[in-house]
């Protein structure tokens, strides 16, 4: 018996114009893991997801998914699966109709739904409005019936397609640490966000994905390891960031975020962080700049991820 969850050798799909979406990727998932897959918009990552679940046919390429090759099994599978799309369904009728037509598909008794939606309702906080239709609902609220809605039934595999999107910060941390209990229980995740701390908080291993290939894929610390050698210079300054920006432009090789805010720090990232730093004072004194802030920290998943994009494109 394989030790894996998902297994995808050479896998592409490729919409009515040729242009593939996902072009040859291979990777596996592990039993009980939870596996981020990162990308931006149009990455590939909701097409992915859309194959393995077997909503779209692969135009070449292997993928078994809990064993079951996807083209051969797939009513079998999704028997032992979970997905949350970034689609809506059901808004026809109130949160707590939705809940249960959901657990009636899935073949949950009448008192045991009754059961899990009252508990479901209460974690995800939505008891209040639980004889609210759903299109009554804000954006955040029907998220969360949504991902609340899946854990009606059991499963082994669970596929999140950016399950936090519009959701609090309480209430997307309270989503992700379920998820990682469940995952300690031995449920594998399949998880896109483009929130990177999210994935840093969550994940056990990440994909970047770019164009419909993946550009890395590994634990979260050996990606930051692997990209050891950036650091990124924090420097604050009174000044208006617009008369900054020239200047810091003559240290090259970093590359450069700008504040939105005064009160808010340039980030420098680059190899040579001493000389970096160096250029930073030297600029500020040469230039009569007011420096309020200079730090120094360690690679981020962010920076791994703007990297790998950058160095892929």
């Amino acid at each position: 018996m394989s030790d894996y969850s998902i297994e995808v050798d050479n896998l592409r799909y490729a919409y009515g114009g040729g242009r593939y979406a996902v072009d040859g990727i291979s990777f596996s998932v592990s039993k009980g893991e939870i596996f981020g897959f990162l990308g931006r918009n149009g990455a590939g990552k909701t097409t992915t997801i859309k194959v393995l679940t077997t909503l779209l046919k692969p135009t070449s390429g292997v993928a078994k998914v809990l064993g079951v090759n996807i083209l051969r099994g797939g009513k079998a599978l999704r028997k032992r699966i979970g997905v949350v799309l970034q689609d809506d369904s059901f808004d026809f009728t109130t949160v707590e109709k939705a809940m249960d037509i959901y657990g009636a598909m899935w073949g949950i008794p009448r008192e045991k739904r009754r059961r899990k939606i009252d508990e479901l309702l209460n974690f995800f906080e939505l008891e209040e409005d639980r004889k609210k239709r759903l299109w009554d609902l804000s954006g955040g609220q029907r998220r969360r019936v949504q991902v609340a809605r899946e854990f009606m039934h059991d499963m082994e595999l669970l596929f999140l397609d950016e399950p936090t999107v519009g959701l609090d910060t309480v209430t997307r941390r309270k989503i992700l640490d379920m998820v990682k209990k469940k995952a300690k229980g031995g449920l594998t995740v399949f998880f896109t966000t483009h929130n990177l701390e999210e994935a840093d908080y969550i994940c056990d291993r990440v994909a970047i994905i770019d164009h419909g290939r993946i550009l890395a894929n590994d634990t979260v610390p050996m990606l930051k390891k692997s990209y050891s050698g950036l650091k990124t210079v924090e420097a604050a300054f009174s000044e208006n960031p617009e008369k900054v920006i020239p200047l810091l432009n003559s240290i090259g090789n970093v590359k450069i975020e700008q504040p939105s805010r005064t009160d808010e720090p340039f980030r420098i990232t680059g190899q040579e962080t001493e000389r970096t730093l160096k250029s930073v004072v030297e600029i500020a004194l040469e230039n009569g700049l007011h420096l309020t802030w200079l730090n120094v920290h360690p690679v981020t998943l962010e920076e791994v991820f703007l990297t790998a994009v950058s160095e892929g494109a």
